[in-house]
């Protein structure tokens, strides 16, 4: 995404929330994203295989029973 269309995605995100956003900050936000985006771009580039750090298991607790309720 170019500067003019990162801007006219933040303007239009703003809008749709209902953000009070004037130009000034809306360049501010606009050049923080881009440079988000050059962050994460980096950081997907960069190859690693599935070995080289396991996904860590998700285990839930067990849901507690619920004390019986009195008829």
């Amino acid at each position: 995404m170019n500067g003019a269309a990162t801007l006219a995605y933040v303007q239009a995100a703003a809008a749709l929330l209902e953000l009070p956003l004037d130009a000034e900050r809306a360049a501010r936000v606009a050049g923080h994203l881009e440079r988000t985006a050059a962050l994460a771009a980096r950081l997907q580039a960069f190859a690693l295989d599935d070995e080289t750090e396991p996904v860590a298991l998700y285990c839930p607790a067990p849901f507690p029973s619920a004390p019986a309720t009195p008829r």
